[in-house]
């Protein structure tokens, strides 16, 4: 009987141990400057050791839900991620012209997005539980265009992605410069990236000789990743369509809720740029809501 209700007893600690071992999620305050920037840091606590960390960039909506959610799913796969502020003060915009207002300022203001996103590179980095020798980034829309300027900038990061992201060049990549892997994800039909600016940012990866990979997908416009863009695009009027066109296979969430605009849920596969169908999970759906590969892609990087 002793025995019996001493097993008893060890099975309950280990349930609730169990059951206090999840995901945790938790806001931070950090500075650049004089600006307090309000991040938020997702992990799993029952993970032993250090691990790589991923710093995750917001749409030009500002630090919102989706990129709380998408730091969350990040923390589901092993990783510790930051999902960072980069108007500061946690600002987001509500409207369209209010979110352009706010991103094209901070461009604008290239040394402040840089001083903005090292804060929060080097809070990741020195986090207990991450190896501040293993980190990438992604963004989301604006975010993409983000980390692909840091990439380019030379920070110290082992890969970044950019999901339906502007490509366009503040700063052109320089040869021997970029230290990052480099992953870009974005929609063949998204009118806010034209064919041109396509081959210019191939010209440019392979002038300054980046290993990248470019994936386009199939019948995905714009903020194809997000499943409330399309609620957003009725709303403002902005182009967005959630079905791809019929004489093409399905693709992914495909909407536009921005007109600004990360290594992550578009698996760098085989293959080159040409358009492709996005992965297929039948456990989880399409990538635009899940990230089936994310745990094959950053490891590569990280």
């Amino acid at each position: 009987m002793y025995i019996l209700r001493l097993l008893s007893l060890l099975t309950g600690l280990i349930l609730a141990s169990a059951a206090q071992a999840a995901v945790v999620g938790e806001p931070v305050d950090y500075q650049a400057g004089k600006t307090t920037l309000k991040g938020f840091l997702a992990y799993d606590d029952a993970l032993p050791g250090k691990r790589p960390g991923v710093l995750v960039v917001h749409e030009w909506w500002g630090h919102n839900d989706y990129a709380r959610e998408r730091a969350r799913q990040l923390a589901q796969l092993g990783y510790v991620a930051l999902a960072i502020d980069m108007y500061g003060e946690g600002q987001q915009a509500t409207h369209p012209a209010e979110a352009g207002k706010f991103s094209a300022a901070l461009m604008a203001q290239l040394p402040v997005a840089e001083q903005r996103f090292k804060a929060a590179f080097e809070l990741l980095a020195q986090h207990p539980r991450v190896d501040g020798t293993r980190l990438a980034a992604i963004g989301y829309c604006f975010g993409g265009g983000v980390v692909l300027h840091m990439a380019r900038a030379g920070i110290d990061l082992r890969g970044v992605a950019s999901f339906h992201g502007s490509l366009g060049a503040l700063r052109p990549a320089e040869l021997g410069k970029v230290k990052a892997k480099v992953l870009v994800c974005t929609g063949a039909d998204d009118p806010f990236v034209k064919a041109e600016e396509l081959a210019t940012f191939e010209q440019e990866m392979k002038a300054a000789r980046v290993d990248y990979k470019l994936i386009r997908y199939r019948g995905a416009k714009h903020s194809f990743t997000n499943p409330g863009a399309d609620a957003l695009g009725k709303q403002f009027n902005l182009p967005s369509s959630t079905t791809p066109r019929p004489t093409r296979p399905p693709g992914p969430r495909s909407s536009s809720s921005c007109g600004a605009c990360s290594v992550a849920a578009c698996r760098a596969q085989r293959g080159g740029p040409a358009a492709r169908t996005p992965p297929k999970d039948r456990r989880r759906g399409t990538i635009g809501r899940r990230w089936s590969h994310l745990r094959a892609t950053i490891p590569t990087a990280c």
